[in-house]
């Protein structure tokens, strides 16, 4: 077994981890406890919930490499693998010198961790790849020879199950070789401190409004992963955007942030491009939008927000006048 922790301490390794990966206690656990035991994962979830985040720490804790690579349709073996410098080869011929390299061999020489984001936007080709290596823990190169797994290397993964637009089903092949992590969405409490914690470390907020604004904004995007005619919702990204957006717009239009021309126009900005509208209906993003923003924040502050001018509609356009 790896060591788990520079303490080799899984208790304290799991304390750290927890203080500062909001909501994930449990799957920091299993990811742990699976990377303690020289286990290949893959961790799937919605966007915005936390999987890279987690990986990263676990990795940083540990006191390991972390080698990242993206899934995308142009990741061929030999961009993951490595290749021989075409111009050297042609002086010095296939020489190991000569090899570049990839995120997979550096992976294996120095025992680090190899995350791949979004695993089922690879192609089978580049999978395929990946499968021998998690079984044997080692690979062979042409013309270079053998690369073996140094202790301590394993393969991570995560990807988003719910947006098929360029992405493929895993084979049981890769899932047979790995254990799987299922995340979702953390609770509105701890989506409400990872919000603060943004918030905490970007511009202050002067804003001096008794309602719980972060609560409200929250809320708002909470509400558009159950609303019917929304097939993906916004991740907890929107939320962060939305505050720091409206912040930024509010001392712009000199307007507390819960007016309807602050809080609603940072609302469209922020969430009208996340979220994915299901087909067949009429409806557009803004239409949405704007409609579970009135839901949320004239039922919580009451009809205006703040302003005297009533209930603002939904901008039709770039809004000039304060």
């Amino acid at each position: 077994m790896a060591e788990p922790g520079r303490n080799g301490d899984l208790h304290q390794l799991v304390d750290r981890l927890s203080a500062g990966v909001v909501g994930r206690v449990r799957e920091i656990e299993l990811a742990v406890a699976a990377i303690a035991s020289d286990r290949h994962i893959v961790i799937e979830g919605p966007p915005g919930t936390g999987k890279s985040t987690l990986l990263r720490a676990i990795a940083r804790e540990l006191g390991i490499g972390f080698e990242f690579v993206e899934g995308n349709a142009e990741l061929t073996p030999a961009r993951v693998v490595g290749h021989f410098d075409p111009a050297r080869v042609l002086s010095d011929g296939y020489d190991p010198d000569v090899f570049v390299p990839g995120p997979l061999a550096t992976a294996l020489q120095n025992g680090s961790l190899l995350y791949i984001e979004e695993l089922n936007r690879v192609p089978e080709e580049t999978l395929n790849v990946l499968i021998t290596v998690m079984s044997e823990r080692e690979i062979t190169v042409p013309r270079l020879g053998r690369l073996e797994a140094a202790p301590g290397f394993r393969l991570v993964a995560a990807m988003n199950p719910f947006d098929a637009v360029g992405t493929a089903r895993i084979s049981g092949a890769v899932y047979d070789r790995m254990c799987r992590i299922a995340v979702s969405y953390q609770s509105t409490d701890d989506e409400t401190m990872i919000v603060q914690r943004a918030v905490a470390s970007g511009p202050p907020d002067e804003t001096k409004d008794p309602i719980d604004w972060i609560g409200l904004v929250v809320e708002l995007v909470r509400a558009t992963r159950s609303h019917p005619d929304v097939r993906i919702g916004s991740s907890v990204r929107g939320a962060i955007d939305m505050v720091f957006v409206a912040n930024s717009l509010a001392e712009l239009r000199e307007l507390p942030v819960l007016a309807p021309k602050v809080s609603l126009d940072a609302a469209l900005v922020s969430l009208s491009g996340r979220i994915r509208v299901r087909e067949g209906t009429t409806r557009t993003p803004e239409d949405i939008i704007t409609e579970l923003w009135e839901a949320t924040f004239n039922r919580t502050t009451g009809e205006g927000g703040g302003e005297t001018e009533g209930k603002a509609g939904a901008p039709t356009g770039a809004t000039t006048s304060r």
